[in-house]
């Protein structure tokens, strides 16, 4: 596996993002890594614990570990917002090479606590194994939502909470709330880029990751990458490519039976919503 932390701080200095994309199956996963193979970009690859038990945690891991020895780029493969240290657990012991240990919920002290026995854990189990935390309370959930996402001020993560967070921790990276949600609301999220430059200022040294990046549009995204994020996630817009398209080849195809028939365009709309993400974080032509 190639180095992260090197092409993190490549990231930085040339500020841009890592893309990381969750999949639920093999269709979203080969078309993510052919679109990345044909853009030359790292990618984290990312399963919920719900896409983890979906998948199979010991088969994800393999399926990432076929597709590195098999294309040769950065993959990496991340248990996304894991809310326990039992789910964490079962993560780390199923080979993933990265966590996110998501304890948004969970008081400041209860969360660093957890965090810190996930830490422990992990790195006891694979030195090697990124760790994530995550500060800050994100609304919303994985889907289209038919409503507008109200936020409260409580939910974004202060500057100064996140480097006592961070220094608490030693977390690798560290998830914000700086007015992204989950999943695709009525309206566009307002990010506080003023927020995410004062939080990157007092973590130089950490990556700070954008989690909701579905239905942010690129120019925003843009501006985020430009004052201090190094790693956005995107999983809605994936499942809202993927699952359309598949409705679209079966209203086509009303007779066909055969699964590799009816997926290649399911792949071709996975892809391009793939390709033109890699565009806007600006991680095409990095390895």
């Amino acid at each position: 596996m190639k180095n992260w932390s090197e092409i993190f701080k490549r990231a930085e200095l040339e500020k841009w993002a890592v893309p990381h994309f969750n999949i639920s199956n093999l269709e979203q996963l080969r078309a993510i890594i052919t679109s990345c193979v044909k853009l030359k970009s790292p990618v984290m690859i990312g399963t919920s614990e719900g896409e983890r038990r979906f998948i199979g945690g010991r088969q994800a891991v393999a399926l990432l570990r076929a597709f590195r020895e098999e294309t040769g780029i950065p993959i990496i493969l991340n248990a996304d917002h894991h809310k326990s240290f039992e789910a964490v657990k079962e993560a780390v012991d199923a080979g993933y090479d990265s966590i996110l240990f998501d304890g948004s919920a969970l008081s400041f002290e209860e969360n660093v606590k957890t965090t810190l026995r996930v830490m422990e854990y992990a790195k006891s189990k694979n030195p090697e194994i990124t760790v994530e935390g995550e500060l800050g309370y994100l609304r919303g959930s994985s889907e289209i939502l038919n409503e507008k996402i109200k936020l409260e001020a409580s939910d974004f993560t202060n500057p100064d909470q996140a480097r006592e967070f961070v220094n608490l921790t030693g977390v690798n990276r560290l998830a914000i709330a700086v007015g992204n949600i989950h999943g695709i609301s009525l309206d566009e999220p307002m990010l506080d880029f003023e927020r995410i430059r004062a939080i990157h200022e007092k973590n130089i040294d950490t990556i700070l990751v954008l989690h909701g990046g579905s239905g942010i549009s690129d120019g925003d995204l843009k501006k985020a990458i430009n004052v201090g994020i190094r790693n956005v996630h995107i999983n809605t817009e994936v499942r809202a490519a993927y699952t359309n398209a598949l409705r679209k080849s079966l209203v086509n195809h009303p007779d066909d039976v055969t699964p590799y028939k009816i997926f290649p365009p399911v792949s071709e709309a996975v892809q391009a919503l793939v390709e033109k993400k890699l565009v806007a974080f600006g991680s095409i032509n990095k390895i």
